[in-house]
């Protein structure tokens, strides 16, 4: 199912590691990935916290927001620190599979 979200991000790392000084993280567009990505995190130390989550599958989500984080950056770093509006509609569906996910793993009785 990832292989493809994983394939994008390592073509636009080494597109964008040229650029990776570009950081805008205040552009709009950005910052809502970003909270969305921080407000994920917040929801997997909770899931941990209070037993509903298992430190590996906390691990998991974790790498999977840092994946959707990594590619947020590169396509920033080719656009001069924002990204687009298609790319951040990308970004979003990304981080609504693994929302999706957190909820489910949480609350397994609820599939």
């Amino acid at each position: 199912m990832y292989k493809n979200v994983s394939a994008a991000i390592a073509a636009l790392l080494v597109s964008g590691a040229a650029h990776a000084g570009d950081w805008k993280q205040d552009h709009p567009r950005r910052a809502e990935v970003n909270s969305r990505l921080n407000n994920q995190n917040r929801r997997i130390h909770e899931g941990v916290e209070d037993g509903k989550l298992t430190k590996g599958q906390a691990k998991q989500l974790h790498q999977e927001d840092h994946a959707i984080r990594q590619q947020e950056r590169a396509m920033a770093a080719q656009h001069g620190g924002h990204i687009t509006k298609p790319e951040q509609r990308q970004l979003n569906q990304e981080e609504n599979q693994v929302s999706r996910q957190i909820y489910d793993e949480k609350h397994p009785a609820a599939k």
